[in-house]
C-alpha cells in the first residue's frame, strides 16, 4: 500500500510508485510560487446515507473538468454498516470506479458509513489505505484525522490527538495548514461557545482552514481566524438549502492571500457565506422548536381516529413579521379542516391554528403542513412538517414487584400492547409481539414476547456492553420522562444492551450519547417459537419518580432479523419525543 491514498484510475506498479516518490519528496514551495501560480483543489461532499444514484459520478464528471491538482473527499463513500466482506468488497469496488474521470491524486476521509465498526478498518486498508495521515503538495500542509466510530470529541482517542500534535509541529514551516475530518465536533463545541480540544490544537500549531461533511448540508464559521467549513451532501440524501444548494462540491484556491472557498453546483460559484453556521442553527431551531401541537391527534388502539381537535402552535422567532397561509398535504383516507388557514405572526411572536382531522382507515402516512418563516432578515424559506399523533401504552402500577427471571407469567404483565405498525405505516412483515410496561415509586419495569416462527433463524452474538445490539434480533425503547433528556435501551436475545442518553441540544435537534451507560436487571428467555426479554429500570439514573396519573413520552420497535425488518409503535422511528406515542400510568 502506497504512504498516500490511490488515485482514482488504475496506474501501472512503476508510475504509480514514481509519483508517490514525487508527492513524498516535494518541497515546501516558496511564497512567490503560491503568488503565481495558486494551488487549486477539489473537496467532495458525502456520497452516502440514502444516496441518490447518478450524482455523484455528475458531481465527479464536473470536478474533472475543472482540472485541480488533487481531490479529496470528506468521507462517507461507501453505505456501509455491515460486517458482511462481500458486500464491503463490492462497495468499495463500485466506489472506486466512479473516481475514474478523475485523474488527479484523490485523498480521502473517513466517515462512519466507511468505518462503521472496528471491523470495518481492515477493508478501509485494503481498499484506500491508513485513515488518518498527512502529505505535503506544495505549500499546502494537508492532515487527514479519523473520527468515524466517535460522536462526540470526548471519545476522540488520545493517539491520534498525540500523532496530530507531532505532525504539526514537524511541518510548522508549512505556509499554510488544512485539516480534514468526517464528524465536525465544532458544530457543538466552538460554534455553541464550548471548548474543542482539537480548536486548542488547530490554534496552537497554525492552522488555517478545517473540513469536515456528515451533515449533507453546507455551512461556515470563522473562529480564531481559522475557515471551518462543512461541506454538503455530493450524493447522499439531502435538503437543499434556502438558495437552492443541494449537491455540490467546494473549490479550493490556495494562493499568497489565503485559502478560498467556494461551493459549486450546476456549474455556477457561490459565495462561501452561502449559509453561515448562525443562520443553519435558526432554522433548526426553527424546525425543531418552532412547531408545537398543543392538543395532537390521538388514535385509540385500533389506529383510527374521527373528527379529532388539534391545535397547531407556531413561533416566528426573528425579529420580522410573518405574513403566510398554513396549507396541509392530506393523503387518501385523511381530511382536514380547513385545508387552508391564514396567519399572521408577529416578530418574536406566536400564533395558533385549529383545525378537525380524521383518519378511519390508517394513520401513515399522515398529513403535512407547510408554511414560510423567516431564518433571518430579509430571507425566508418553507417549512413542512407531520401532523403529530398520538397513540397511548397503559403503564400498570406494581403492588408487587414482578420477579426479573424472562418468564412472563407475574399478574402485573396482564394487558399486552401489540398492535405495532410496519417500517412504511402498513401493517408489519415481522412475527407478532407483545409489550407490557409496569412502574412503583423507584421502578419501570417492561415485559417483551416476541413470537418467532423459525427459532433457529435468531441473529444475536453481541455480547459486549454497547455492542452494536440494533444489527441483530433485538427490542429497542425510548423513554422520555423529564424535559429535555431520555434514554434509548436495546436488549438482544442474549441480555446484551446497548443504551444511550438522549439530549436535546441547544437548536432543538436531539442526540444520542452512547457513552452513557445505564443500570439496569434483564433477564432474557428463549421457549417454544418465542423469546422475552423483562427489565426493571431504576429511575434514579433518569432523575425521575413514577406516579399514577404521570404520562412520558415512548416509542418502542422490534426488529427481526430473519424478515430484515421491523415494528414500531410510532412512526417515524426518530430521537425526538414529538413522535413518541404516551406511556399512561395508571
Amino acid at each position: 500500500m502506497s504512504k498516500f491514498p490511490p488515485v482514482s484510475r488504475m496506474i501501472p506498479a512503476g508510475l504509480l510508485a514514481l509519483l508517490g516518490i514525487l508527492i513524498m519528496t516535494t518541497s515546501l514551495a516558496a511564497e512567490d510560487d503560491l503568488g503565481s501560480n495558486p494551488i487549486r483543489f477539489a473537496v467532495i461532499g458525502d456520497r452516502t446515507g440514502s444516496h441518490v444514484e447518478g450524482i455523484y459520478g455528475q458531481v465527479v464528471t464536473e470536478i474533472a473538468r475543472l482540472r485541480p491538482e488533487f481531490a479529496i473527499t470528506v468521507g462517507d463513500m461507501i453505505e456501509g454498516y455491515t460486517n458482511d466482506t462481500a458486500q464491503m468488497v463490492a462497495e468499495w469496488t463500485e466506489y472506486l470506479a466512479l473516481l475514474e474521470p478523475l485523474d488527479v491524486p484523490v485523498y480521502f476521509t473517513p466517515g462512519n458509513h466507511d468505518i462503521t465498526y472496528d471491523g470495518m478498518l481492515p477493508m478501509y486498508r485494503r481498499f484506500i489505505g491508513k485513515p488518518y495521515r498527512s502529505f505535503n503538495h506544495r505549500g499546502l500542509h494537508v492532515v487527514v484525522l479519523d473520527n468515524s466510530r466517535w460522536d462526540v470529541i470526548a471519545e476522540f482517542p488520545a493517539e491520534q490527538i498525540a500523532w496530530l500534535i507531532e505532525d504539526l509541529k514537524q511541518h510548522a514551516d508549512a505556509q499554510y495548514t488544512a485539516v480534514f475530518f468526517h464528524q465536525p465536533y465544532w458544530y457543538r463545541t466552538i460554534a455553541d461557545n464550548k471548548p474543542d480540544t482539537l480548536h486548542n490544537i488547530f490554534r496552537t500549531y497554525g492552522v488555517d482552514a478545517v473540513f469536515t461533511g456528515h451533515f449533507h448540508r453546507y455551512f461556515t464559521g470563522e473562529y480564531d481566524g481559522i475557515k471551518y467549513t462543512c461541506i454538503g451532501s455530493s450524493g447522499g440524501g439531502a435538503d437543499a438549502s434556502p438558495s437552492g444548494l443541494l449537491y455540490h462540491f467546494a473549490w479550493v484556491t490556495v494562493d499568497t492571500a489565503g485559502l478560498h472557498i467556494a461551493p459549486i453546483k450546476m456549474s455556477a460559484v457561490l459565495p462561501w457565506e452561502e449559509q453561515t453556521v448562525g443562520q443553519l442553527r435558526t432554522r433548526y431551531e426553527i424546525e425543531n422548536r418552532s412547531f408545537a401541537f398543543l392538543k395532537p391527534a390521538v388514535f385509540d388502539e385500533n389506529l383510527h381516529a374521527t373528527d379529532v381537535a388539534v391545535t397547531l402552535q407556531i413561533k416566528n422567532m426573528v425579529n420580522e413579521e410573518c405574513r403566510d397561509t398554513i396549507r396541509w398535504d392530506i393523503p387518501d383516507g385523511w381530511t382536514v379542516t380547513p385545508a387552508e388557514y391564514p396567519v399572521t405572526i408577529p416578530a418574536g411572536g406566536t400564533a395558533s391554528a385549529s383545525f378537525t382531522v380524521s383518519s378511519p382507515d390508517k394513520p401513515y402516512p399522515v398529513p403535512r403542513y407547510s408554511v414560510t418563516l423567516p431564518y433571518d432578515i430579509g430571507k425566508t424559506t418553507t417549512f413542512d412538517g407531520n401532523l403529530e399523533i398520538v397513540r397511548d401504552v397503559p403503564c400498570t402500577r406494581a403492588t408487587t414487584p414482578p420477579a426479573i427471571d424472562g418468564d412472563l407469567s407475574d399478574n402485573v404483565w396482564s394487558t399486552a400492547t401489540s398492535n405495532l405498525i410496519g417500517p412504511e405505516g402498513d401493517a408489519p412483515t415481522i412475527d407478532p409481539v407483545d409489550v407490557y410496561f409496569a412502574y412503583d415509586s423507584d421502578n419501570l419495569y417492561y415485559a417483551v414476547r416476541c413470537t418467532e416462527t423459525d427459532m433457529a433463524s435468531i441473529r444475536a452474538e453481541m455480547t459486549e456492553h454497547d455492542d452494536p445490539v440494533y444489527t441483530e434480533d433485538c427490542f429497542g425503547v425510548m423513554v422520555h420522562a423529564k424535559e429535555g433528556s431520555g434514554c434509548q435501551i436495546y436488549v438482544n436475545p442474549l441480555g446484551t444492551v446497548y443504551d444511550q442518553l438522549l439530549q436535546e441540544q441547544t437548536d432543538g435537534y436531539w442526540t444520542g450519547d452512547n457513552t452513557w451507560n445505564g443500570e439496569y436487571e434483564i433477564k432474557t428467555r428463549r421457549g417454544d417459537g418465542f423469546w422475552t426479554i423483562e427489565a426493571r429500570v431504576p429511575l434514579a439514573q433518569l432523575g425521575v419518580e413514577a406516579d399514577t396519573d404521570d404520562q412520558w413520552r415512548v416509542n418502542f420497535r422490534r426488529k427481526q432479523s430473519r424478515q430484515n425488518s421491523f415494528a414500531a409503535w410510532q412512526l417515524p422511528w426518530t430521537y425526538d419525543p414529538q413522535a413518541f406515542g404516551r406511556l399512561v400510568f395508571k
